[in-house]
């Protein structure tokens, strides 16, 4: 089975747990994009969705689902979305896309949040896939300097610009032993809008896809 195979695998699965849902949240990526693409095949089922990214709006549009801003509905039972890692605690790195600020503010007001991805993506220790900081340009230098005091090597993510205007560091060579003690620490440095741990609220079930099919693994 390719990755892709893996991807798509987990995609269809994660669909059980929005079947009587009114609202979904939808994050952005590779894997989320199979999700989105799965969704199409029961739109008559669901009013509509959220979206962590322009990106997978527009592809939720072309579809013809239903976007609806977050501020307008009720509340967000299940977020689905991918990760760029995960540990077994089900705390995840995820930002590769760029997509980290709103895909952690639906994370933090879904009521479930279901994580997809391939096994290549279960890690025992976290750090491993740079962490991704959304910054305020003009904090990047102190943003980079507070991030090589945690021992830490920040990368300016080149000719990148997130959907609310930011840049992005991508910090590389982290031995993440306590995300959430990580997570709160980034988050109080001056001029960061958020980190890519998703610790303080992780995954409550993360499908995993490997050749012998998908594995659940919860929280």
């Amino acid at each position: 089975m390719t990755q892709d195979e893996m991807k798509k695998a987990v995609a269809l699965a994660a669909i059980e747990y929005v079947k009587d849902v009114p609202i979904i949240g939808v994050g952005t990526g590779s894997t989320a994009n199979f999700f989105i693409d799965a969704l199409a095949d029961m739109k008559h089922l669901f009013d509509g969705a959220v979206a962590s990214s322009v990106a997978s709006a527009e592809r939720l549009k072309s579809h013809g689902i239903p976007v609806y801003d977050l501020n307008a509905v009720d509340s967000v039972p299940v977020y689905v979305d991918g990760a760029d890692e995960a540990n077994a605690e089900l705390a995840l790195i995820k930002g590769g896309g760029g997509a980290l600020t709103r895909e952690k503010i639906i994370a933090a007001v879904a009521e479930k949040f279901i994580c997809i991805a391939d096994k290549s993506k279960l890690v025992p220790i976290l750090g491993g896939f740079p962490l991704p900081i959304e910054v305020l340009p003009m904090a990047r230098s102190h943003v980079g300097r507070a991030m090589v005091k945690l021992e830490g090597d920040p990368v300016y993510r080149e000719d990148f610009v997130t959907d609310n205007g930011n840049i992005i560091l991508d910090v590389y060579n982290l031995n993440i032993t306590n995300p959430e003690r990580l997570e709160q620490e980034i988050n109080n440095i001056t001029g960061v809008v958020t980190n890519g741990l998703f610790a303080q609220r992780p995954a409550d079930v993360l499908l995993l896809g490997s050749e012998q099919g998908v594995e659940t693994i919860i929280a």
